[in-house]
C-alpha cells in the first residue's frame, strides 16, 4: 500500500508538467500552423516579418503563398487560406459572401506603399506626370519622343509582375479609372523579373513595390537598386525637380508621392488562432519596425521622418 500513494502522486505531476507545457503544435496566436497568401508585390516586408515571428514563437509555422492580388482573395473566398495581404478592403459582396458562411473578417490598415516607376539607368528621362502616366497607360502617348522632346524616337515598352496583380489593378482603378489599354502593356512572372528585365533593356519603363527596389543597406531609405533608375512623379502637368518626388518613406507620409497604397491584413479566421496571432504581431512595434526597415511606411507606428531633396 506504502507503494500505490509514491506512483500515483508520481503519474499525477508527470501529467500535469504535460499539461502545463501543452501541445506545442496546438493552433494557439503563438504556435501551431497556418497558411496565409499575400500579393507578391509585398514579399520582401512579409517574408521578413514571418521569418522574425517564427524565430520569436519556436512553435510556429507560418507558410505563406506569394501570388498575384487577384489569387489571394480567390483563396479566402475559397476558404483555402483564412489571413491574406492585400493592396484593397474587400468588396461589400465579397463581406456578404463571407458572413453567409459565420466568417467576420477584420482588415487592418498595416503600411502605406508605393508604386515606382523604373526604367534603364541609360534613360534620359528621370520625371514624369501624373498626366503623362495615364496617357502612357490609356495608349494616347506610346513614343518617348511625346514624353519628351529630347528623347530619341521609340516605342515606350509598360512592363508589369502579373496581369492580375495589385498593381495592375491599382492602376486600372485609381489612376485611370478603368480607361486602361491593357494590350500596350506586358506582364512577367513576379517582380523580380521586371526589375531584371529593366536593368537589361533600354525603352521599358517597370512597375514594382517601393520595397522591391530598397537599399536594404540604406538605413534612411535614400537609395535604390543600383541596376535601375526610379523615376520622379509629379502631380503637376509641368513637372519640375522642385514639384517631382521619389517613393522616399517621406513623401509617402503625407502622399506627395501620387502612386502611394495602402496594405491591409484581412483576417478571416472564425477564432482566435496562429493567424490572429501574426496580425498582432505585425501590428505591434516589433512589426511595425520590420516594415520601417523595409522601406515602406508603417501605418500603426510613428515613422522616422528625415527632410531630404528629391534626387534626380
Amino acid at each position: 500500500m506504502k507503494l500505490v500513494v509514491p506512483l500515483f502522486l508520481l503519474l499525477l505531476i508527470t501529467a500535469g508538467c504535460r499539461f502545463f507545457k501543452g501541445d506545442p503544435y496546438k493552433n494557439t496566436p503563438v504556435s501551431g500552423f497556418t497558411t496565409i497568401a499575400v500579393d507578391e508585390t509585398f514579399r520582401p516586408v512579409m517574408e521578413a516579418e514571418s521569418d522574425l515571428f517564427k524565430a520569436i514563437y519556436g512553435y510556429s509555422e507560418i507558410k505563406s503563398r506569394y501570388l498575384p492580388e487577384a489569387g489571394t482573395f480567390r483563396l479566402l473566398m475559397e476558404d483555402s487560406v483564412q489571413l491574406i495581404v492585400a493592396s484593397r478592403k474587400l468588396r461589400n459582396d465579397e463581406i456578404s459572401f463571407l458572413n453567409s458562411r459565420k466568417l467576420f473578417p477584420k482588415q487592418l490598415l498595416v503600411a502605406l506603399d508605393a508604386i515606382a516607376l523604373i526604367v534603364h539607368p541609360s534613360c534620359k528621362d528621370s520625371i514624369m506626370s501624373m498626366k503623362q502616366i495615364r496617357e502612357l497607360l490609356g495608349g494616347k502617348i506610346t513614343g518617348w519622343e511625346q514624353l519628351n522632346s529630347k528623347n530619341e524616337k521609340g516605342y515606350v515598352r509598360l512592363l508589369f509582375d502579373n496581369e492580375k496583380s495589385g498593381i495592375v489593378a491599382f492602376l486600372s482603378d485609381s489612376v485611370c479609372r478603368g480607361n486602361f489599354v491593357t494590350g500596350r502593356a506586358s506582364a512577367l512572372h513576379n517582380s523580380r523579373e521586371v526589375i531584371e528585365y529593366t536593368a537589361t533593356h533600354p525603352g521599358v519603363i517597370g512597375f514594382v513595390g517601393t520595397s522591391w527596389i530598397s537599399n536594404s543597406n540604406d538605413s534612411l531609405h535614400l537609395s535604390f537598386h543600383k541596376k535601375i533608375k526610379v523615376l520622379s512623379i509629379s502631380e503637376s502637368d509641368l513637372p519640375s525637380p522642385e514639384n517631382s518626388y521619389k517613393p522616399y518613406q517621406a513623401y509617402l507620409l503625407d502622399h506627395r508621392y501620387p502612386l502611394t497604397r495602402s496594405v491591409y491584413l484581412i483576417n478571416a479566421e472564425p477564432r482566435s488562432g496562429l493567424s490572429s496571432g501574426f496580425v498582432s504581431f505585425v501590428s505591434s512595434d516589433k512589426g511595425q519596425r520590420v516594415i520601417l526597415k523595409s522601406g515602406i511606411l508603417p501605418a500603426v507606428a510613428p515613422a522616422r521622418i528625415v527632410n531630404i531633396r528629391p534626387n534626380l
